[in-house]
């Protein structure tokens, strides 16, 4: 998360100069990627002569689809065992660049090795560069479809498609983001949407604060961040939470949390300064009166969205979307098929997890 007000340094500088890096980081990406379609193949990897289709072809032992902790994980476990991955990174897949998530963020203080903390776009491209360092081919381009119905497995993307033994799904899961005025002002400024992650940063600690939500994650992470906030408002649109029992007991049993019922965001304003979060506009939908309530982070706790979409179904799903693993290991409902990350992990979802299922691909 960015500064705390009152440290001397100023929260916009540092949140654009973020947006700057990313950008950059992504053009770098997309240049890397050009630059391999006119320099010749090496021997690490195998291209047929044939372009009937006009599609590019490369055959590998392993891809790789994803470009955050997991797939980067993969690659650079699979690169050094000699496996030749390609992995692509996508070009602005789900709206966010390569790297995932952590590109949306500012600072990330829970990943292990960096004790002052280290930009999330920053260690994803330090996560790249170590991937491409071990000999990863890495492509910039979003998968469009796959065909898992016959070997070699086939990945295909606008301009190339990969023919590969074994596919890395590693495509992540996208956080659902509520829109109203003031909610992308202060993104990563008092607004975000994982209290695990952010929870914990000065910004929040004895202020109050607020998560919208009624499910099981909305209560397990209100109660969180009790830890850290003077209180934790919880607002929720309907008269009645739809998570379990026992989740909703320990919520609504915490001194200090306090629900606010039938009720949505309307609008998020600034604090004294013009510089984070200050409060918001609450509009009870049931009256249709309005209330100003006086936060300093806004959570949202609304579920997210696994990337499987390009999937077509070709492996098994549950009924959120996310891809079913066999029990204790990363294989899929398709033989030679895995999946790392987010995209297959509902309850975690953090960097360090992705990264372990990464490696247990490779294990496999």
């Amino acid at each position: 998360m960015p500064p705390v007000a009152g440290k001397g340094i100023s929260l916009v500088p540092v949140a654009v100069r973020a947006l700057a890096l990313r950008i950059i980081t992504a053009m770098r990406a997309r240049l890397l990627s050009l630059l391999h379609k006119v320099k010749p193949l090496t021997s690490s990897f195998s291209s047929s002569a044939g372009k009937m289709d006009g599609l590019q072809r490369l055959r590998t032992r392993v891809c790789i689809i994803g470009s955050g902790p997991a797939a980067h994980t993969a690659a650079i476990y699979s690169a050094r065992a000699e496996l030749r991955p390609i992995v692509f990174e996508g070009w602005m897949a789900n709206g966010i660049a390569a790297g995932g998530q952590l590109t949306t963020t500012t600072d990330v203080e829970n990943f292990p090795g960096f004790p002052q903390g280290i930009l999330g776009y920053e260690l994803m491209d330090r996560c790249r560069e170590q991937s491409l360092r071990f000999g990863t081919r890495i492509i910039t381009e979003t998968v469009t479809r796959v065909d898992f119905s016959a070997r070699p497995l086939c990945v295909y993307s606008d301009t190339t498609v990969v023919e590969a033994d074994s596919v890395i799904v590693a495509t992540g899961a996208v956080a659902k983001r509520l829109h109203f005025p003031g909610a992308e002002e202060f993104w990563n400024r008092g607004i975000s949407a994982c209290a695990v992650c952010d929870g914990a940063a000065p910004l929040f600690r004895n202020k109050p604060l607020a998560v919208i939500g009624g499910g099981d994650s909305a209560m397990e992470e209100s109660n969180f961040l009790t830890k850290y906030g003077s209180k934790v408002y919880v607002i929720h649109r309907r008269d009645a939470f739809r998570a379990s029992k026992i989740m909703q007991n320990r919520t609504l049993g915490n001194p200090k949390v306090e629900v606010v019922w039938n009720s949505v965001v309307a609008e998020a304003y600034s604090d004294a300064d013009g510089r984070v979060l200050g409060g918001l506009k609450v509009k009870n939908v049931v009256t249709g009166e309005t209330t100003d309530l006086k936060v300093s982070g806004l959570f949202f706790a609304i579920g997210h969205e696994p990337a499987t979409a390009f999937l077509e179904k070709q492996l098994e799903l549950d009924e959120d979307g996310y891809i079913v693993t066999k029990p204790g290991t990363t294989k899929t409902s398709v033989p030679g098929v895995f999946a790392a990350g987010d995209v297959q992990d509902k309850k975690y979802r953090q960097a360090i997890t992705a990264a372990g299922t990464g490696y247990f691909e490779i294990s496999n």
